[in-house]
């Protein structure tokens, strides 16, 4: 973290809540609290952010701490938000209205990169060069973490895993339409929604993803048939992103990171799809759940000041 500061304040963002914590310089929780996200209105997001900031600083009794916050979008090249799914936030200075507001510089990430950040600090990828988080919940997204610090890029555009094509999409598969206005993105496929969409159009059930999980558990063949194809469809994604990052360390985050099968199940499903020259070859990269559970996003967004500079971000 900044080396000014013994502590850390990360707060977390989102369409429904926003949540802030207080490490110490050893990762140590000291403080957390969560409000609801007043997500109508950006005036009333920075107030709700800026009081819990303020409320965290109040806990430490005036020694200094870095801020650092996780959104559900990112920086456009000239500082403006974009890409939230949090809509009121799209086209605002919210980084440097933040730091205005609060007297002291914020850094700022998304929060698929959060999670990486957290989990290549002191979770299920500590130790690891390459870390790609994956949260697998209504959405889909990743970050890549790199001997520790995230990856950005000079488009902000570093993980934007779930918004490319399926590899290896066999020609009846199914390409429903994205938010972003394209077709068949590895999102509208793999998250949570779209597991409960293809298990309604298969088997005539609107079960949620959870439902559909814990049916499958228990031997119901429909739902085994849905987390078969959901299964195929994950690994297809996770085997190009070995071919073309080979991370040391995939982590899962969000809802569907709790359906426990897929750790068994998956590396089997990606092994075969590796690029090997006709030698196979045992995926050697890990496929783990996060550390740190729900914790993961707003420990990373605290973490943004571990190191003094992010791989290719341009803003501070």
């Amino acid at each position: 973290m900044n080396t000014a500061a013994p502590f850390a304040i990360g707060v977390d963002v989102g369409g429904t809540k926003i949540e802030a914590i207080v490490l110490d310089a050893a990762g140590a929780q000291r403080w957390r609290q969560r409000v609801d996200s007043p997500s109508h209105s950006y005036p009333a997001m920075l107030r709700a952010i800026a009081e819990l900031v303020g409320q965290a600083r109040a806990q430490l009794g005036g020694a200094p701490a870095s801020i650092g916050l996780g959104t559900p979008g990112s920086l456009s090249a000239d500082g403006r938000m974009k890409n939230c799914n949090t809509v009121c936030l799209n086209g605002q200075r919210l980084q440097d209205d933040l730091a205005q507001q609060l007297g002291q510089a914020v850094r700022l990430a998304n929060d698929a990169n959060c999670l990486a950040l957290s989990e290549a600090t002191d979770g299920a990828g500590a130790g690891a060069a390459v870390v790609f988080a994956v949260i697998l919940g209504t959405g889909t997204g990743a970050g890549i973490a790199v001997d520790g610090r995230v990856l950005t890029g000079p488009n902000h555009l570093a993980g934007e895993w779930g918004h490319n094509p399926l590899p290896w999409a066999s020609a009846d598969e199914p390409r429903p339409p994205c938010y972003c206005g394209k077709a068949g993105c590895i999102e509208t496929l793999v998250s949570g929604p779209a597991m409960a969409l293809d298990h309604q159009q298969q088997a005539g059930d609107r079960l949620t993803a959870r439902q559909i999980a814990a049916a499958a558990e228990a031997g119901d063949a429909a739902s085994v048939a849905t987390l078969a194809r959901w299964h195929s469809r994950l690994a297809r994604a996770l085997a190009g992103v070995v071919n073309l990052l080979d991370p040391d360390v995939i982590v899962f985050g969000g809802g569907l990171s709790h359906i426990a099968s897929s750790y068994d199940r998956l590396p089997a499903l990606v092994e075969p799809l590796l690029f090997a020259g006709g030698l196979r070859e045992p995926l050697r990269t890990r496929i783990l759940p996060s550390q740190h559970g729900d914790s993961s996003g707003v420990r990373g967004a605290a973490w943004l000041w571990r190191h003094e500079s992010t791989l290719n971000q341009s803003r501070t």
